[in-house]
């Protein structure tokens, strides 16, 4: 069996394809980084190790890689395999989209059978998002044929994998909690599980559940502890004074989530307990800057912030905390981040009113957005 990914970056090395690794998978990692490539079909194996205090180390064996820029070996790969999986990051989907489209062709023209397609994104619909992207490439008639051959399952995905820097170009530590949900109502029968992975038949509880805990409580961590002059999430999170804010986050989101999808208070609350334990896990240490990157993203109308904030307040819950969070992500300062850079330079020449309407589409007068205006000038004292 045959596995294509897309991205040898440590989250594909470290999570997807360690995973497809196990269940039996010859995995073949696609990546237009060039040293990583060339790394991995020589050596064929790499080391993931575990930020756990035995520093459990795993080797992964019976991979290689291909150029992902030579779309002609991206296509014979897809023609050929028996799944493909992607963790490129969602913006970078439509760079992918035209050599999955030419394999699906190659696939229909060879009499290939059926293939599943997921998108392990930090993003909702990921596989949804590639499908259309793919299909823009496609004909009419090729459209119908691929429609049912190929399935893109939508997916949430969850492992905390740090920026890092080993001797090893291709040795990864990962956090020892993963999470792999896919939706199973999108995927033809008689599919190869991969273990690891939880199917499920509604993915949406699960997908907003992990947005609005794990990517909202991680980006407080990251928001808040910059305001105080941290530079990882680890010490961050050793202040209790930052603990408490994102117990307090959290609280809002699973409101939310426990009205709307309703989950069990008490097993959320412990779902929560075990969230910040992740975060203040100490054998890892994951940077604040890498944690608050992308503000203009975290800060859009359907993401980890202000969805669940408007949510909040339609069901009578004041999300005080989580406006306090947002107005953090307005002060966060990252030269070497463009989207920090622009939402800087935005406040500095349209002010903060005009800014926070136009990144959160939170209009003026709205309570939340006078709740993130109030939050932005009492957050500067935390300075």
């Amino acid at each position: 069996m045959k596995a294509l990914h897309f991205g040898a970056g440590n989250i594909g090395r470290g999570f997807i394809g360690l995973l497809l690794s196990q269940s039996g998978y010859e995995v073949i990692f696609s990546d237009v980084n060039q040293a990583l490539v060339t790394e991995l079909r020589k050596r064929g194996a790499y080391t993931v190790t575990l930020a756990n205090e035995a520093k459990d180390r795993l080797q992964v064996t019976g991979v290689t890689a291909i150029d992902g820029t030579k779309i002609d070996d991206v296509a014979a790969a897809v023609a050929e395999a028996d799944l493909v999986t992607t963790a490129v990051g969602v913006n970078i989907l439509k760079h992918i989209a035209a050599g999955i489209a030419r394999g699906i062709e190659k696939r229909i023209e060879s009499g290939g059978g059926p293939l599943h397609v997921i998108a392990c994104e930090n993003a909702i619909g990921g596989s949804t998002q590639l499908k259309e992207h793919v299909f823009g490439h496609l004909d009419e008639e090729t459209k119908a044929k691929a429609a049912k051959l190929v399935a893109f399952p939508d997916a949430a995905v969850d492992r905390i994998v740090p920026i890092q820097h080993h001797e090893d170009p291709l040795e990864v530590t990962v956090e020892p909690f993963y999470e792999w949900v896919v939706d199973e109502s999108a995927m033809f029968g008689g599919y190869k599980p991969v273990a690891g992975v939880h199917y499920v038949r509604n993915l949406m509880p699960y997908i907003e559940r992990k947005l609005f805990t794990v990517n909202t409580g991680h980006c407080a961590a990251a928001y808040l502890g910059s305001l105080r002059g941290y530079e990882t999430i680890q010490q961050a999170m050793a202040d209790e004074a930052i603990v408490h804010e994102v117990k307090a986050t959290l609280k809002e989101t699973g409101a939310v989530l426990v009205a709307q999808y309703g989950f069990d208070q008490a097993e959320h609350n412990q779902y929560i307990e075990k969230i910040i334990g992740r975060f203040r896990n100490d054998q890892l240490t994951d940077e604040v800057t890498r944690v608050g990157r992308s503000p203009i993203r975290k800060l859009s109308p359907n993401d980890r912030l202000v969805k669940p904030a408007l949510q909040a307040h339609e069901r009578g819950i004041q999300p005080v905390q989580l406006a306090k969070v947002m107005a953090a992500a307005l002060r966060f300062v990252n030269a070497d981040d463009p989207e920090a850079v622009e939402l800087q330079q935005s406040i500095h020449d349209k002010g903060i009113g005009q800014t926070v309407s136009h990144y959160t589409s939170i209009p003026e007068g709205h309570p939340v957005y006078g709740l993130i205006i109030e939050s932005y000038e009492a957050v500067a004292n935390q300075r």
